[in-house]
């Protein structure tokens, strides 16, 4: 494109807008040269970083957290490409698909950087004073979960023959998968942790439910053309997905976590309080993004053989 025909298209979208070009061009010769530090905002971003404590190894555990949610917000960035897109194409659907898993891929084999760069000891001390603060918390993970399956999918295995696509929103986020993590079924009663997050989340979190439920990523790829649906390749993606969040990424944690809760101090809990070997392990939450990508054998043993090889 020559010059000439910059400035002409530059005049174009402009006058398209009701703009005059001549406005904006004049304030681009004063406007300052942009820098790598103003473009990421990094002096923000390292301001973010607060420890409670005094001790060292309380920083990784922050700053890694913070790695997650970043991930995380590309990971809803990507979806979103797909889920709101009323014509994509099964090579679009497929091209976002494959940054999801890199993303995950990524945070599955990151723990290393958390279990292997803490000190037992000081772990054990500061993580009492973030009770009852959790990982289980994060809004944008259960909007990872929600905008990738079904809502049938997330409900706890014991109440999904009660649930249908008439049930309330509200009364399935009531049975989400995580509400065993903080919820005493016989009496209804909540702990602290879930009572702290449904008060800043719970109504977002249903609008999202509502948002996705006929664009999520399952339902989606149910409506590509029936050449891709049955093709091996995209199978594949789609079965790689869904093991790395929902076996790989939570064994990876649960391994991390066992480093330093079985070693640190007897029958400790999370920081949360649930009985975190039962909540977390993939054979019980029995969470399965794509079930109908699976064979009977891999869904009885899910979590529980190396699905990996059949990947």
């Amino acid at each position: 494109m020559t010059r000439q025909e910059l400035l002409d298209a530059i005049e174009a979208k402009y006058a398209a807008q009701g703009q005059d070009m001549d406005v904006h061009l004049s304030g681009l010769l004063h406007a300052e040269t942009m820098t790598y530090w103003d473009f990421a905002n990094v002096d923000a971003l390292l301001s973010l970083q607060i420890k409670r404590t005094n001790l060292p190894d309380e920083m990784v555990f922050i700053m890694y957290h913070q790695i997650n949610e970043l991930l995380f917000k590309m990971i809803l960035w990507e979806i979103q490409q797909i889920s709101h897109n009323d014509d994509i194409t099964p090579e679009k659907f497929s091209m976002h698909l494959a940054r999801v898993s890199r993303y995950f891929d990524m945070l599955s084999g990151s723990f290393d950087i958390m279990s292997e760069g803490m000190e037992i000891s000081q772990y054990m001390k500061f993580r009492d004073t973030l009770t009852p603060a959790s990982g289980f918390q994060s809004a944008q993970y259960r909007k990872i979960e929600i905008a990738s399956t079904e809502l049938i999918n997330l409900i706890d295995f014991r109440f999904r023959d009660n649930i249908d696509r008439e049930t309330p929103y509200s009364h399935a986020f009531e049975h989400m998968y995580w509400q065993a993590a903080g919820k005493d079924y016989k009496t209804g009663k909540k702990s602290k942790l879930m009572t702290n997050f449904e008060t800043k989340y719970r109504v977002e979190l249903i609008n999202y439910m509502e948002e996705y439920n006929l664009v999520n990523l399952w339902t989606k790829f149910k409506q590509l053309p029936k050449e891709y649906r049955e093709n091996k390749e995209l199978i594949n993606e789609m079965r790689h997905y869904d093991h790395t969040v929902n076996i790989s990424w939570v064994m990876h944690h649960y391994n991390a976590a066992s480093k330093y809760l079985d070693s640190g101090k007897e029958g400790a809990k999370a920081t949360g309080g649930s009985d975190w070997h039962k909540y977390m392990h993939p054979r019980y939450q029995r969470r399965i993004f794509f079930p109908e990508l699976w064979s009977a054998d891999e869904l009885e043993n899910w979590g529980v053989t190396n699905l990996e090889k059949h990947l």
